[in-house]
């Protein structure tokens, strides 16, 4: 299934999914318009390219990444361990904005940057043992507008949704998704410009 969101483009509005806990608000406060956040974020953030392993066998990732957090908020997922980079000032005040906004709090941040079309994500959960059981993970996207695919992990018979993620948009993801549902960023054939993805969580 396809969804766009219709309603109040200012509220969390809850995505209907079996098995899962998420919500879209397409206009999030974050202190800043997204064109100038995502400008800011471009120039000062400390983009890093790196490798993962996928099956036994050592890749590059599709897209920069960036890992800023509290001390000691060390984070493993695919064979790289990420140390935390202290928060920008720009950093500090979107957490603080998107913490509000979700009633929850954040020690720790992950910010992807998609340089065009044939950047993406693989499906996956964010399961890692270092995010507790039934993590809380807010995503902000800036830029161009990309495809949100989630996918059951074990029921066939859901149909996967793909959401249309808006350049200043707020997805959250809480409760048991993460056990029941894979999610990712597919390229796409069409020519796009760049987009910043930061997902705020906590280590515990």
């Amino acid at each position: 299934m396809t969804l766009a969101a219709t309603q109040n483009p200012r509220r969390m509005q809850r995505i209907a999914l079996p098995d899962g806990e998420v919500y879209y608000r397409p206009r999030a406060p974050l202190g800043h318009a997204p064109g100038a956040l995502m400008k800011i974020l471009q120039d000062e953030i400390a983009w890093r390219a790196e490798s993962i392993v996928v099956f036994g066998k050592k890749m590059m990732q599709p897209r920069l990444i960036a890992w800023y957090g509290d001390p000691g908020r060390v984070y493993t997922y695919s064979g790289l361990r990420l140390a935390p980079l202290p928060w920008t000032e720009t950093l500090s005040a979107v957490r603080r904005h998107v913490s509000r906004a979700c009633g929850a709090k954040f020690d720790s941040v992950l910010l992807n940057l998609y340089r065009d079309q044939r950047d993406s994500m693989g499906m996956h959960s964010d399961d890692e043992p270092e995010l507790g059981p039934c993590p809380v993970i807010a995503s902000v996207s800036l830029g161009e507008e990309r495809t949100f695919v989630m996918q059951h992990r074990r029921r066939t018979d859901v149909a996967p949704l793909r959401l249309r993620l808006a350049s200043g948009s707020l997805l959250l993801m809480k409760g048991a998704t993460q056990h029941h549902w894979k999610h990712g960023v597919p390229k796409q054939t069409r020519p796009c410009g760049p987009r910043i993805n930061l997902t705020f969580r906590r280590i515990v």
